[in-house]
């Protein structure tokens, strides 16, 4: 038998001998169950995530309502508008009867405020929180009609607290593979494994803004 015949045989026999199959199809669909698996499982992940991270928004409007301002600017009283009326005018009673404010800030734990509301929803945000991703934000509420307070009054806004540019870590490789074939997947995060997550707010009418840590 020459070389060539040898060759063909050879090749013959690979082409119709099936042992190992079974091992193959075993590894392949191992693979894939554990794709599966290890998916569902950081997908429940991020459901705990999204509804952790909405009961902290909720528990720090609720602190922050009722604590000094996070930010810094915000009046006490309600300051005149354009109009010229006396102190104690309500201020849904017209248009610049009680000057309109808008403050915005990070959330920075040099403010007791922002210290108190972290120590509570930091072990409810994911690990790569900080400070900074919480928001507050100090304004008048709605239109004049709605105003709350009178002229030179307590300044009543409306304090709202939003979480922001929060990352969500994926464990299994899938979000990576489909970023790095060039795939263009929503919600890209700060991480190539990452996606970041919606942001969440909560909005409460201020209650006092001076009650202190012991309120």
């Amino acid at each position: 038998m020459t070389a060539a015949s040898r060759l063909r045989a050879a090749v013959r026999r690979v082409r119709t001998d099936e042992s190992g199959t079974t091992l193959l199809e075993l590894a392949m669909a191992i693979a894939l169950f554990l794709l599966i698996f290890f998916a569902l499982i950081d997908f429940g992940r991020m459901g705990y995530n999204w509804v952790m991270t909405q009961k902290a928004v909720q528990m720090a409007a609720r602190i922050a309502a009722a604590r000094p301002p996070a930010c810094a600017g915000v009046p006490e009283t309600n300051q005149p508008g354009t109009a010229t009326e006396p102190y104690g005018t309500l201020c849904r009673n017209g248009a610049g009867i009680c000057s309109t404010v808008s403050i915005t800030c990070s959330g920075a734990t040099t403010n007791t405020t922002v210290a108190e509301i972290w120590a509570r929803v930091e072990p409810l945000l994911p690990p790569d929180a900080t400070p900074a991703n919480l928001l507050f934000r100090y304004g008048t509420s709605g239109s004049e009609e709605e105003r709350m307070g009178f002229l030179g009054g307590p300044f009543t806004p409306v304090v709202t607290v939003e979480a922001q540019n929060l990352d969500f870590e994926f464990v299994h490789p899938l979000l990576g593979l489909a970023r790095m074939a060039g795939a263009d997947v929503p919600g890209t995060g700060n991480t190539p494994t990452g996606v970041t997550m919606p942001t969440m707010s909560v909005s409460l009418p201020g209650e006092d803004l001076a009650l202190g840590a012991d309120g």
